[in-house]
């Protein structure tokens, strides 16, 4: 991200790569570049965390490189990997050199000392396979990290991140300190289905993505739906807003928002119904119970909402 990006410009550059956001996201996106500070962004499943990273890759033309968390990471998984069907090939050819190798050598001391030199060998770059946490350490240009859903991940796994977290380097036993190549843009999401550490969030700027006022989710629908209608467009936004308001195991995201949004479309609606709700119901809801709570509110949501 350049230096000269003000708030405004990335609230725009955002928009134009298809990510809507409020003025505390693109405050957050200035201040994670000018401090150089890792994200913490946290908020209900389905509000944007994981598209805010993807929008920020976008918008500077940079890789993404997304490590998915869940329960027993590790960290050869995370970190990097030994190549060792490539240790075990060298190791082979090393057998097949052995007397070349040893010739001249004075004695048991002297023949383990030179086997020991090509023993390190083996636990050099050369041989390690380097799995997303690396791979944004060591790429040469900017690199949009996102660890995803870290609440999933075990809390050794969070006390592991922290080096890298803080200053932008991981240990490796056999190998030393590596360092960043350049700093990342490190995003990390949270669905709080656990508490995260307190150090972990010291060392990260807190968002929080909660579910989108009827202003920004209408504008989330024109710039992802563009061909519907304006009242369509109003009257199924008003509709989404009431129903998250209502006691559900799972209320509707911004994407199946856009989801119900493109289905409308794809019927050829030019306004909303209690018959094509409950036809298209299913779109936006994805528990029974909750779809027939839904429906059991139908005529009062419409009161509500349509009554002229």
């Amino acid at each position: 991200m350049k230096n000269d990006f003000s708030v405004e410009q990335i609230k725009s550059g955002f928009a134009q790569s298809g990510y809507i956001c409020n003025d505390n996201i693109a405050m957050t996106m200035f201040l994670a570049h000018q401090l150089e500070k890792p994200v913490l962004v946290e908020g209900p499943p389905g509000v944007g965390k994981t598209e805010l990273a993807k929008a920020t890759a976008q918008f500077l033309n940079w890789d993404l490189i997304r490590l998915q968390c869940y329960e027993g990471l590790d960290e050869a998984k995370a970190l990097y990997e030994w190549k060792y069907g490539k240790q075990l090939l060298y190791t082979q050819v090393l057998k097949d050199k052995l007397g070349d190798l040893l010739k001249g050598a004075h004695g048991l001391a002297e023949s383990i000392d030179r086997l020991h030199e090509f023993g390190d060998i083996f636990y050099s770059e050369q041989f390690l396979e380097p799995r997303p946490l690396l791979q944004a350490l060591q790429a040469e240009q900017g690199t949009v990290l996102l660890i995803d859903e870290i609440d999933k991940a075990d809390n050794e796994f969070e006390s592991f991140l922290l080096e890298m977290l803080s200053d932008y380097q991981i240990s490796i036993p056999e190998i030393g300190t590596i360092k960043a190549r350049r700093h990342p843009i490190v995003f990390l999401t949270s669905n709080n289905t656990r508490e995260l550490s307190d150090a972990l969030k010291r060392r990260c700027l807190h968002l929080f993505i909660p579910f989108p006022d009827a202003t920004l989710e209408r504008s989330i629908i024109q710039s992802r739906v563009p061909g519907i209608n304006d009242k369509l467009r109003q009257q199924l936004v008003g509709f989404v807003q009431e129903v998250r308001k209502l006691d559900l195991k799972k209320q509707p995201a911004i994407s199946e928002t856009i989801d119900w949004a493109r289905t409308l479309l794809l019927l050829h609606s030019e306004s909303l119904s209690p018959e094509l709700v409950e036809t298209t119901l299913n779109v936006l809801l994805k528990h029974e119970e909750d779809i027939n709570n839904v429906k059991d509110d139908m005529r009062s949501l419409f009161n509500k909402l349509f009554k002229s």
